[in-house]
């Protein structure tokens, strides 16, 4: 590995993502998205008696999914890394307990799908590692009774709020050549400008993706026009527009190239508010929708920026500001002689 400048790796070693594995919830089912997940769940519970165990299914079965089209067990793999939203990571605590896997819980809030990749690459390319298991979850109803009201509430929601993405993501990291590689990683700084409205995160979190974003470009000298999408993780119609505009004011337009993970899994008729949001949102979209495009060879270089709300369920009613990160990770189509 490489350090460009401050903040971005590059990979020398070759790093590929082996397989991955996504189950997402029925809201998620009935989006454009629909067909590209492994498991689309047709009610809130996946089958379950409550909602942490609904959300432990769904990361269970995006795991199973990954390994089994990997050809893998668990017993192969050298590392789990994971995380989510629940206190103390407790979904990805009881998967580790489950898979015994050699366990490191990562937590970067919705964030966490690319720093759990990020750090997986890295120590596979670092040579400490063969095959890692990175994955991540969020669930809707475990979410927002953690961070708001619990949704047998009720309560009116605000237009800026981001509706939490049900679902759960999986990939395999590994130097075994596949059909996607990892090339790059920009590891992002904590950004805080002072929101402090928990129901206006695509706000918050502008900010930091903009950091990122505009880190990288320097880091790697490269422009827009080198990448076929640049995907920001959770920043839904009220973040989104702020990041263009916060980057067109440093001179950099990404405009072009630009889409949303929390706008691009859900249908603009759908109660979603102002978008998606959760660690599933990124990592479902990446790993089902732009895997299957980067693997088939229609999309060539994408920047994944997944954007995370560092907060917790009592910081907004302390009246604390939202510190905020985002975590930037290159995904590279393998062409057909394997560079």
């Amino acid at each position: 590995m490489s350090l460009l400048r401050r903040q971005t790796w590059r990979f020398d070693r070759p790093v590929y993502l082996a397989s991955t594995g996504t189950t997402v919830g029925p809201l998620e089912a009935r989006g454009p998205l629909s067909g590209n997940f492994d498991k689309e769940y047709a009610s809130l519970d996946c089958g379950e008696k409550s909602w942490p165990e609904a959300e432990k299914a769904l990361m269970r079965r995006a795991v199973a999914f990954c390994l089994a089209k990997a050809g893998k067990k668990e017993g192969d793999m050298d590392l789990f890394l994971a995380g989510d939203l629940m206190d103390q990571t407790v979904t990805s605590n009881f998967i580790a307990r489950e898979n015994r896997i050699p366990f490191l819980g990562l937590f970067g809030a919705c964030s966490t799908s690319m720093e759990t990749l990020a750090a997986g690459a890295q120590l596979v390319d670092s040579g400490y590692a063969e095959n890692v298991l990175c994955a991540v979850s969020s669930h809707n109803a475990t979410a927002e009774r953690q961070f708001r009201y619990p949704t047998e509430y009720g309560g009116p929601t605000k237009l800026t709020q981001t509706f939490t993405v049900t679902g759960a993501g999986a990939t395999i990291v590994t130097r075994e050549p596949g059909k996607v590689r990892v090339t790059e990683a920009t590891i992002g700084r904590v950004i805080d400008w002072g929101i402090k409205d928990a129901s206006n995160m695509g706000s918050a979190m502008a900010p930091a993706a903009a950091d990122t974003i505009w880190t990288h470009f320097q880091d790697t000298g490269r422009k827009p026009e080198d990448y076929d999408l640049i995907v920001t993780g959770d920043l839904s119609s009220v973040g989104s527009p702020i990041l263009k505009q916060l980057l067109i004011e440093k001179g950099l337009d990404i405009t072009k190239v630009h889409q949303d993970c929390g706008l691009m899994i859900y249908s603009p008729d759908q109660p979603v508010n102002a978008g998606g949001s959760g660690c599933a949102c990124s990592a479902v979209v990446t790993y089902g929708y732009l895997y299957k495009r980067l693997a088939e060879g229609s999309l060539r270089r994408v920047l994944v920026v997944a954007t995370g709300a560092l907060l917790n369920s009592a910081t907004p009613k302390q009246k604390d500001t939202i510190p905020c990160i985002a975590h930037g990770v290159v995904l590279e189509s393998v062409k057909e002689d394997g560079r």
